[in-house]
């Protein structure tokens, strides 16, 4: 970041101040000779040598409270606890006012190597924690930066809080790199994957936007805000505090199902032969997932759980895979991003094409907030799918109404019928439950490591600790979610939303940060590539004592990337030998243990033998728990 140009040159200052001195000495001699010129020289006084020897002048202070304090405090009655960012010029006022006058508490400002990184980490805390975090961009550059992380925030409904640095007045940027730095309307270019955003032109206004910006973010659907912090309105004086306010923030109730379409799911769902729910960011707390459970039992319905949240325990006897869509009769649908993908099947192939997955006949029912509010250019909303049923409405909001209807409509022989069903899907659950443990024994002793072995050694390092899986599990093909007991809403975030790498360390470490509050183990399944995209943000967990513990999966290649190659070449017909080139992060290898080293994070590997997996877990563990993080670099499979 541009550092601002101090507006005297100190060079050229100290020169002219010499010549200036000495002329004035020398005609003040000059002087005095002409007077008394029997009388000696005498030697310049302690105030002469002074005014020769002081630095420059400061280019002004500012007389009475300056606007960046006024700032933090509207910052402070949102219960910010965090801001992330990387140091700029243009809100250098905020950050002075945060470490100043509140002290660097509530919020602190957290130390980030990159934007990208700032932003990641904001989504891993609000994940983590139920509440919005903010980091600050360094106006154009900064926003570039940290667009990537903000169109997974999008992607992943997650309302991080953005404060940009601008300087709006032409007439006071300063020449060079301010006006490179500088936008009329600099929020434009994320607008289309920002919920909404402002440039307020006063304090007064500032303090208005940011309640209205943070109210916006946490109202379903969620999504990410960004409120313009002119430089000006930072560092000048207020010039009458006492006609400034800070409004109080009300909130808005989640908007629920209507009642007559609630009803008609109810019965719907009541009357089908199979039903099944199928769920992906509807649990937005630990009550939403305790809804969930209830809504499952009441029904005896199978619950496939896509993972974008905490929606279901993987070890309930009703939790099912995707092969349940198959003998459903009504699906419902909980804050469904792509309702197509669930109830069709596509296939990649020389021709791509597609067929659906569902019987003739099966009825669909929606409930998502994602219907009231939608852009255009970006196709995060997925191919339409027409349901016979569709609540614009927030899912964990609407399911006490949901249950209770479907509780009025069960009758003696719905019951009936539930109970017989939910033991069908209770033993097929157990059958697969067994399955896979039986799947994981393949391979068990193969260098690279696989990953079930893998899975299982942490599993056994942390499963008797308060824990949480702080990363996505789909690079190692989920097998966490095969072998270890997911049963609490803090065990699992979901993914980056928009599948931007870069997310996964920043991300993993803003969830460690909240957890560090509830004394919760922070586990990161960390894949390597991802590492490479933002490696300094080990340096930001070590700086601030963030307890987290990475496992690299570190199988050398963007592996995804090489199967695709490998489809091309396929369907090109030319073979898959080449494949490698342009995918896989080998000659030389990465060391991500000295890499963690190198910015203070304890680390060891790599590991390729699995019999030492678990004395380095237990060892990276002891580290965690005295508030440090540590990492443990494991070659792996691919997948």
């Amino acid at each position: 970041m541009a550092d601002r140009k101090p507006t005297v040159d100190r060079r050229r200052f100290m020169t002219h101040a010499a010549l200036g001195g000495a002329t004035a000495l020398s005609a003040g001699t000059a002087k005095a000779a002409g007077a008394e010129t029997s009388r000696a020289a005498l030697p310049p006084t302690a105030q002469q040598i002074a005014a020769e020897t002081a630095p420059p002048p400061s280019p002004g202070t500012v007389h009475g409270k300056p606007g960046s304090d006024f700032m933090v405090d509207v910052i402070r009655s949102l219960g910010i606890d965090y801001i992330a960012s990387n140091p700029g010029s243009s809100f250098r006022g905020l950050q002075e006012s945060i470490i100043n006058y509140a002290g660097n508490t509530k919020p602190e400002f957290l130390t980030c190597m990159h934007e990208e990184s700032s932003v990641a980490m904001a989504h891993g805390y609000v994940k983590a924690s139920g509440k919005p975090m903010a980091y600050m961009a360094h106006g154009t550059v900064g926003l570039q930066h940290a667009a990537m992380a903000l169109y997974n925030a999008w992607c992943d409904r997650v309302p991080v809080v953005g404060i940009l640095g601008n300087v709006v007045d032409a007439t006071k940027r300063r020449p060079g790199v301010e006006w490179l730095h500088t936008a009329q309307d600099p929020a434009a270019i994320v607008r289309d994957f920002t919920k909404w955003d402002d440039q307020p032109g006063s304090l007064q206004h500032f303090a208005e936007s940011m309640v209205r910006a943070y109210k916006i973010a946490i109202t379903p659907p969620m999504e990410p805000v960004i409120v313009v912090a002119d430089a000006d309105l930072q560092e000048e004086a207020i010039e009458d505090e006492a006609v400034l306010n800070i409004p109080a923030l009300s909130y808005t109730a989640p908007p629920q199902g209507d009642a007559n379409a609630v009803k008609d799911a109810a019965r719907m769902l009541v009357a089908a032969e199979y039903p099944v729910i199928v769920a992906d960011r509807a649990a937005r707390t630990a009550r939403g997932l305790a809804l969930m459970v209830e809504l499952a039992e009441a029904l005896g319905a199978p619950v496939i759980d896509l993972r974008g949240r905490m929606n279901f325990p993987n070890t309930h006897p009703l939790a099912a895979e995707r092969g349940a869509i198959r003998r459903a009769d009504v699906i419902l649908g909980l804050e469904l991003t792509d309702f197509w993908g669930v109830v069709n099947e596509y296939i990649d192939n020389i021709e791509r094409d597609s067929s659906p997955r569902i019987k003739p006949g099966t009825k669909l029912i929606s409930v998502s907030s994602i219907d009231l509010y939608m852009k255009s250019n970006y196709q995060d909303f997925e191919r339409y799918q027409a349901v016979d049923i569709a609540m614009a409405a927030d899912a964990e909001a609407t399911l006490p109404a949901l249950i209770e209807a479907v509780k009025r409509e069960m009758n003696a022989g719905r019951r009936s019928a539930a109970k017989s069903r939910a033991k069908q899907i209770a033993d097929a659950h157990a059958k697969a439950r067994e399955a896979a443990y039986d799947n994981a024994r393949y391979g068990w002793d193969a260098q690279p490591i696989s990953a079930p072995r893998f899975a299982a050694e942490l599993w056994n390092v942390i499963k008797d600790q308060d824990w949480a899986l702080v990363s996505n599990d789909g690079y190692i093909s989920s097998w966490p979610h095969r072998l270890w007991t997911f049963d609490r809403y803090s065990q699992y975030l979901g993914g980056a939303g928009g599948h931007g790498v870069g997310y996964g360390l920043p991300a993993a470490v803003g969830a460690a940060l909240a957890n560090r509050a509830e004394g919760r183990l922070s586990i990161n399944i960390q894949t390597d590539g991802d590492m490479m995209y933002a490696p300094g943000a080990l340096w930001t967990a070590a700086h601030h004592q963030i307890p987290l513990l990475s496992v690299m999966h570190n199988n050398r290649a963007y592996h995804q990337e090489v199967m695709h190659i490998q489809r091309m070449a396929n369907r090109n017909q030319r073979g898959i030998d080449k494949a490698h080139i342009g995918t896989t992060i080998d000659n030389p290898f990465v060391d991500y243990a000295k890499l963690a080293q190198s910015m203070g994070v304890w680390a060891t590997g790599p590991i390729s033998d699995p019999g030492d997996i678990g004395p380095a877990l237990k060892k990276a563990l002891e580290v965690v728990k005295t508030g440090e993080p540590a990492l443990v670099d494991l070659v792996t499979q691919p997948r």
